[in-house]
């Protein structure tokens, strides 16, 4: 059975799992097959969505109705239906449970899925004994922790740290902005703790400006941005004999009237107006913004919007000082006037702003304007929505008989993509009550078994939050044998360097099908072409083989019915060495395990190359020959390493694979030596109030300033311990500005002891102790279900262990009294006696 790229088949016996990811901003389905209910479904849905649980019940022969169904969270009941009666349904489930259909009795539908509903779910029913299971887990949008002041002002010189932490499912990723442009770390700008930290050390001048931390997932996106500004900066004005005064204000390009007089002049950031002293003894006088002049800038930048689909939209982009200047916009990077598409729909207007009317769907994009001197730029998202549609119909589908097939829907969406409804010769398909039928991700129909019954007319009607454009025109559907191999190429091909390799391939197609056309691909999907190459039929031909050469290959025959391949590998000996794949790593606490699959199988050596993510210094560890498997000890707990693997023969250099990072988890380590606090030498008061909180990015520990001799504080340190004594957490001191720590890579099925202490100089204050239990992955009710199977099957030797021996005895037994009858036959006959029963 062949499924397309987007879904994935997972087959546990007895258990049939079929996955295929939703489209954003819908729900993903996970639907399945299960027995007795003794294995859980794991499900997936967004914050918001909906989701199906499609209970399967084993009933009595005959009967197709489940009597008294009920569905529980967690031993509560949610949901319960008695013969026909209204159903019952719990409080906070109100208005957002019901039936699937009248046809499936036993499966429901949730919407508005809230974080809440994480968790698990049963169903079950009076005459059915199996209770299925089912996991939902639910995934929400990103929510900031931590963000930093919406104004910050500092002195030119000083450091900054712009702390910015976020959670949610799956864990956020975090990224920097300033005006509108990637943060990139230099010898004064870093990145740390994964992002959540950017740092800036000896301020100036190109460092101010909006600093925007964006925190997304496949829930969406949010951000904060925070203004860098300076306190108060500070000129001095001299006079020429011109009558006009020139000026150095820390880069700043100004220019001034002035009176023929000497003038001190003080800016503050925030309030643009100079204040002048005339150095004699005049009182103040106030110079007014407006007789300052300097480069041109956009004061009234564009902002994000989103509109619909034939609307008007407009995006400002005012200059200051007011000149004859003017702007140049863009979108997605190329000039607007460049673009036929918006041709006659978009102008730019005398005052700077963007006018498009009315705006398509092709206009969503990065809309930017610049001023032409190249002095200042901004940019701004347009988001432009519209109803689900189809935008292409083709007359005629043909599916592959016996194999999966797909009935293509092509669609368009924004909002994403929320369900598709489908038609066969004018009927509603309900594909959740069809063997063998879906609905993808993209919209399409999945039949992963092709049947002669699957021939018909078809239509497809997309929806998202604007609703729908209509429906596609009707599909005919058509049904096919699909073509075969008659040769199929070697599983592998080996010749040395310069010979030739000659591989074979053809194809034949089905009654009533056209020629299948025959092409050689790389397994990246080129074409297999070159001066060295020969087709002869369906056969291709390879010259004066090199060490490119080496690699898969695939012939691949496809026709209006369907595409099949069949693949090959070519080994080329005597080469420079080929980079090992598939390359696993298994760490613990201070080792890691690595093993990999050679690139081919002509003799060579390797090494490993590993080095923390942090850090430039890379370390080199020869591997045994003959190996691909090796050991790597003395690794630091809790640190993220690069591992690579790197080959080596005897005609030449190393070549290293892509490589893997893995963490090693945090444990127990060796004690640390540190100070213990002197009564005598002066310390800082204890930090207060310190908590732990479990968050998608680790556990955070959270704490407030000492609140008695803070001068003396001079950074924090953070102390653990499991089943041992107290050890250090953090690599680096804490600053004393910093009240918040993450711990990562915490090992499961641990409980943790955490301290903070404020130091001083000389000693340190322990806060109070907070405590961390760290649950196993396995639930308590799987353990117990682990636990009940074994002893039954304990139980069920000793049993049988038990019957065997009681049977050795009988039989023990019957043997002994067989021999003593025996013997008394001999005696019997010695002496010439003869038994009751003898003749």
């Amino acid at each position: 059975m062949e499924l397309p790229d987007d879904v994935s088949l997972h087959i546990s016996n007895p258990h049939l799992l079929l996955h295929y990811p939703g489209p954003q901003g819908s729900p993903s389905w996970l639907l399945g097959a299960q027995e007795k209910g003794k294995q859980a479904i794991f499900l997936t849905a967004k914050s918001g969505e909906f989701v199906v649980f499609n209970c399967q019940l084993d009933l009595p022969v005959g009967v197709d109705t489940p009597l008294d169904l009920r569905w529980s969270k967690e031993d509560k009941t949610i949901y319960s239906l008695a013969d026909e009666k209204d159903p019952w349904v719990a409080e906070r489930y109100k208005d957002r449970i019901q039936l699937v259909s009248s046809y499936a009795r036993s499966s429901i539908n949730l919407t508005s899925v809230r974080e809440s509903d994480g968790g698990w779910y049963s169903c079950g029913a009076s005459n059915s004994n199996s209770t299925p299971r089912f996991r939902l887990t639910v995934n929400t949008p990103p929510r900031f922790l931590v963000t930093p002041e919406d104004m910050i002002r500092i002195n030119f010189g000083d450091a900054i740290i712009l702390s910015c932490q976020a959670e949610g499912r799956p864990a956020p990723e975090i990224r920097w902005y300033k005006d509108a442009s990637p943060v990139e770390p230099s010898a004064t700008v870093g990145l740390f703790n994964q992002g959540s930290e950017l740092r800036i050390s000896d301020i100036w001048q190109q460092d101010l400006g909006d600093y925007t931390c964006i925190a997304g997932n496949t829930g969406g996106q949010i951000s904060h941005t925070s203004t860098l500004t300076t306190v108060r900066l500070t000129a001095v004005i001299l006079v020429l004999k011109d009558s006009r005064c020139q000026k150095e204000c820390n880069h700043f390009d100004l220019e001034v009237e002035c009176l023929g007089i000497l003038f001190v002049c003080a800016l503050d950031a925030t309030n643009p107006s100079y204040t002048s002293e005339r150095m004699l003894t005049s009182p103040l006088n106030t110079v007014q913004p407006s007789s300052v002049k300097g480069p041109p800038r956009i004061v009234v930048p564009p902002t994000n919007q989103t509109t619909l689909e034939g609307e008007k939209v407009r995006f400002p982009c005012e200059i200051s000082p007011a000149s004859n200047l003017t702007v140049e916009w863009t979108h997605d990077g190329t000039s607007i006037s460049a673009l036929p598409s918006l041709q006659g729909r978009a102008s730019a207007q005398r005052d700077g702003s963007l006018v498009i009317n009315p705006v398509t769907s092709e206009d969503s994009g990065f809309y930017s304007c610049e001023i032409v001197t190249g002095s200042d730029s901004a940019m701004a998202y347009l988001n432009v929505e519209y109803p689900a549609k189809v935008t292409f119909t083709p007359t005629v589908q043909y599916l592959p008989f016996r194999l999966a097939g797909v009935v293509q829907c092509s669609i368009k969406a924004n909002p994403p993509l929320q369900y598709v409804t489908w038609t066969k010769d004018k009927r509603l398909l309900e594909p959740y009550s069809i063997k063998d039928t879906f609905i993808m991700s993209n919209g399409s129909l999945l039949l992963t078994k092709v049947t002669q019954e699957h021939e018909g007319r078809y239509t497809c009607t997309p929806y998202n939050a604007q609703g729908t454009q209509g429906s596609s025109g009707p599909m005919e559907v058509l049904v096919r044998k699909p073509p075969v191999f008659t040769v199929e190429p070697e599983s592998l091909y080996q010749r040395k360097v310069g010979e030739t390799v000659e591989m074979h391939c053809d194809a034949q197609e089905a009654e009533g099908t056209q020629k299948p056309n025959i092409q050689w691909q790389l397994r990246n999907g080129d074409a297999v072409q070159g001066e060295r190459v020969t087709m002869s039929k369906a056969n291709i031909s390879i010259s004066d083989l090199r060490r490119t050469d080496f690699g898969y290959y695939q012939c691949v025959a496809s026709n209006e019915v369907a595409t099949i391949v069949s693949a090959t590998r070519l080994v080329v000996d005597g080469t420079l060495p080929h980079a090992p794949h598939n390359l696993t790593a298994n760490c613990t606490e201070t080792t890691v395990t690595l093993s990999w699959l050679p690139g081919y199988t002509y003799k060579q050596d390797y090494v490993i190359l590993y080095q923390e993510s942090s850090s430039m210094e890379q370390t080199s560890v020869p591997v045994i020959p003959n190996t691909t498997m090796t050991t790597i000890t003395g690794l630091t707990p809790g640190t993220d390493y690069l591992f690579q693997v790197s080959a080596k023969n005897t005609q030449g250099d190393m070549m290293t694979n892509v490589g893997v990072t893995m963490p090693t988890p945090l444990q127990p380590a060796q004690e640390d030596d540190f100070p213990r606090p002197s009564d005598d030498g002066p310390k800082p008061g204890p930090p207060l109030g310190l908590t732990i909180t479990d968050t998608s990015l680790g556990y955070l520990l959270k704490w407030q300033t000492p609140s008695e001799k803070v001068d003396l504080l001079q950074y924090y340190s953070v102390r653990y311990k499991t089943d041992s004594g107290w050890r250090i957490l953090n690599r680096d001191d804490i600053d004393p500005a910093d009240t918040s720590y993450l711990a990562k890579n915490l090992v499961e099925g641990r409980t943790y002891h955490f301290r903070v202490m404020a130091h001083s100089a000389t000693s340190f204050e322990p806060s109070n102790e907070v405590k961390l239990s760290i649950p196993s992955s396995i639930t308590h009710d799987d353990t117990a279900a682990l636990v009940g199977d074994n002893s039954l099957f304990i139980g069920g030797i000793l049993l049988i262990g038990a019957i065997l021996f009681v049977a050795a005895i009988i039989l023990s037994i019957c043997a002994i009294r067989i021999c003593n009858k025996r013997r008394a036959r001999e005696n019997g006959k010695i002496y010439g006696i003869h038994s009751p029963n003898s003749i």
